[in-house]
């Protein structure tokens, strides 16, 4: 059974709506919405974009051809006549709760593919492209790396290998990037009971500003569950101003600076120690490791900000 990613059927309505969001936003009253949209920092949006969608074949290619059928087809092989996984039980066929199950599943994996993106410098140089602009808005969410490509279906081949089929994960997987474009709007108010379960507007608000307080916080994709669960949730806290981007901004709207200036970051660093251990650090390691305790990470900071409280207290 072959189904179509939705994503085919997305592109057409994101420039849609980025363009009527755009139009609201330049003939709103209030100042801050009439800046929402710069116009060189949405071509280079764009500019990524577009070039993620010609590069999504090629996803698709790597992804559901190659490794997902592969992985499908060595861990559930055909055994007289009935597909079974090797653990012994039926592989999954297409039953409407076999959908919800593999969505909720495609969405564990995202959580932990968005967080090591987050936590592993040499990702967080393929995503902090789409961290990088200073304003929060439907453009921003196609403003994607095109490196992510070449290691995000390593986080998802499990979920094939277990027994559901690889169209339908493609299908989950694109159902999980249609929600995660209509994110990043800040005219959505807070929704309610959705917020209990779902991973909302201004939660996803929380998740690119560049306070200290909101840092590293809400990788989920459609729900919120994950981070609840492993401790990266934060609400937004309506008293705190928030701003946009990241500490390491590329100051530059040219896409293939911003596309690869983290890269560039991580060579200067590997070449301040000759030590071989301090270099795979310096890539590997959390964003904000050094050697000589210049920069700290994230959770370095918090650690250091909570013993000095205790000090204080």
């Amino acid at each position: 059974m072959d189904f179509t990613n939705p994503l085919v059927y997305g592109v057409p309505c994101f420039l849609g709506l980025i363009l009527l969001e755009l139009t609201y936003s330049k003939h709103h009253k209030k100042e801050e919405n009439h800046k929402l949209y710069k116009w060189k920092d949405l071509a280079a949006s764009l500019t990524m974009g577009i070039g993620s969608t010609i590069l999504a074949p090629l996803t698709k290619t790597i992804a559901a051809i190659v490794l997902f059928n592969f992985i499908y087809e060595l861990f559930n092989p055909v055994l007289d006549g009935v597909r079974t996984n090797i653990m012994g039980y039926e592989s999954f066929g297409y039953a409407w709760y076999i959908w919800l199950l593999c969505q909720l599943l495609d969405d564990f994996s995202y959580y932990w593919f968005h967080r090591q993106n987050h936590n592993i410098r040499f990702l967080w140089a393929a995503h902090i492209v789409h961290h990088s602009s200073d304003n929060f808005n439907l453009g921003t969410a196609v403003r994607n790396g095109w490196f992510t490509i070449f290691y995000k279906p390593f986080f998802y081949m499990w979920i094939p290998a277990i027994g559901f089929p690889p169209e339908m994960l493609v299908v989950c997987l694109g159902i999980e990037a249609l929600w995660q474009f209509q994110l990043h709007s800040v005219y959505i108010p807070k929704l309610g009971l959705l917020e209990k379960v779902f991973n909302t507007h201004t939660m996803h608000q929380v998740h690119h500003a560049k306070n200290f307080e909101y840092m590293d916080k809400n990788h989920g994709g459609f729900l919120n569950i994950f981070d609840k669960i492993f401790g990266t949730w934060k609400e937004l806290d309506e008293n705190l101003e928030i701003e946009y981007g990241v500490t390491t901004p590329p100051n530059s709207y040219n896409p293939l600076v911003i596309l690869t200036h983290e890269y560039k970051d991580i060579w200067n660093d590997m070449k301040r120690s000759k030590n071989w251990y301090h270099k795979f650090m310096y890539a590997f390691a959390a964003p904000g490791w050094s050697h000589d305790g210049s920069s700290l990470t994230i959770k370095q900071q918090r650690k250091l900000l909570n013993e000095e409280k205790k000090l204080a207290n």
